[in-house]
């Protein structure tokens, strides 16, 4: 618990290093708060989604086919012009918050996992970069399909690219969390005990 407590204490400092003893612990905590952060920011707004939806079979029974039974609820709309599609810019902007809260709570822990491998910490920020682009993207790639517009496809495969390059740099980024540190003192400071 003290790897924990002492990854928040050092939000700020990029200085020297950390075993993977003392950084796993503190990212393993940071990402379930981050997703029981997303989680509770998605379920009101799903839940309006669904109650909107339900509200719409009880008015239009002749639109719509329910399934229900244990454990399952299903509302299938067989209209094409009903509008359900919940407002989805809440939920991006909300990604956008956890995902800057992950880049602030996490920098320096990375940073100084990656000096007790002999690395800068500068190696942390491609999956960073890919991130933010596909968070700006995302949301205009979604609106361009609502629309039907066929000229989305192009945006499309940028933001898949894109999202590919992100998976590929965070996995490379958590080779390099997860290698034995550099015995001995490096350039960042000695070896931590």
């Amino acid at each position: 618990m003290s790897a924990v407590w002492d990854g928040f204490r050092r939000l700020a400092d990029f200085r020297g290093r950390d075993r993977r003893g003392r950084f796993w612990p503190y990212a393993l905590v940071v990402a379930v708060l981050l997703y029981v952060g997303m989680a509770a920011a998605m379920i009101p707004m799903m839940s309006g989604f669904f109650e909107e939806a339900t509200r719409y079979a009880a008015e239009n029974p002749e639109q719509v086919t329910v399934t229900a039974g244990p454990g399952q609820y299903s509302v299938q709309i067989h209209d094409p012009d009903a509008e359900l599609m919940p407002d989805m810019s809440g939920l991006f902007w909300a990604v956008r918050l956890v995902f800057v809260a992950a880049g602030v709570l996490l920098a320096a822990a990375v940073t100084r996992r990656l000096h007790d491998t002999g690395r800068p910490g500068w190696w942390g920020l491609p999956p960073l970069v890919f991130g933010g682009v596909a968070s700006i993207l995302f949301p205009w790639v979604m609106e361009r399909f609502m629309q039907s517009d066929e000229a989305a496809l192009g945006p499309f495969f940028l933001l898949f690219a894109n999202n590919v390059l992100y998976m590929v740099s965070l996995i490379g980024l958590i080779v390099l969390l997860a290698m034995k540190g550099a015995p001995g003192p490096n350039r960042y400071g000695p070896e931590p005990g």
